[in-house]
């Protein structure tokens, strides 16, 4: 039986997903437009409030640092890149337990800097993307520029980095086509990016 291109990268995406269900992945290997992973994952440079209730001694402002730590009051470092606002806060309660009784805190993020992407190849300006909220490949392409003369359209490549259950990354490579990206069903093949994702124009 012969399949279409659409439907060939349908069936890669439920393969993908089965995976997930193994644990073979992560969660987030895929994150269909429209449905971004859980919170916002924080990261290096990012601004963040930590406002700890009815103790503003202890509450701040603070950037994250490149090694992925902020610096608070009384309990030193604490690793706050690759969780989210509130699993960071339910990290920061457990620390000021041994101080504090019944501690209540709340993480807010002020500034977003560490969500970016890469676009390369025959786009009109290539390079490194600053984004400040979750973007899609099609909108990543318009922030590039859009296509050169020569682009080969449907011969998209969003490479992205996993973290398997062992901690080791493993490199995917999520093949697209323009024609299907703006189809009637373009929502299922227009991936909303992540931080560090690659989109390769050839």
């Amino acid at each position: 039986m012969k399949y279409s291109y659409a439907q060939v990268i349908v069936r890669t995406l439920l393969l993908v997903s089965i995976f997930v269900e193994l644990g073979c992945f992560k969660p987030d290997v895929i994150i269909p437009a429209g449905h971004p992973a859980e919170g916002f994952v924080l990261g290096p440079e990012d601004v963040i409030e930590v406002v700890v209730w009815k103790t503003p001694e202890l509450s701040r402002q603070v950037v994250i640092r490149p090694d992925g730590k902020i610096s608070l009051a009384l309990i030193g470092d604490v690793v706050a890149s690759g969780l989210t606002a509130d699993q960071l806060a339910e990290k920061i309660v457990e620390k000021y337990k041994a101080f504090k009784e019944n501690p209540s805190v709340s993480v807010n993020v002020i500034e977003v800097n560490s969500y970016y992407v890469f676009i390369v190849g025959e786009v009109l300006k290539p390079g490194k993307l600053p984004l400040k909220s979750y973007t899609t490949v099609l909108q990543a392409m318009a922030l590039a520029g859009g296509f050169t003369q020569f682009a080969s359209r449907n011969n998209i490549l969003v490479i992205r980095n996993v973290e398997d259950e062992y901690g080791k990354l493993n490199e995917i490579r999520i093949p697209l086509r323009y024609s299907d990206l703006i189809s009637e069903d373009g929502g299922v093949y227009n991936l909303t990016l992540k931080s560090g994702d690659t989109v390769i124009v050839p």
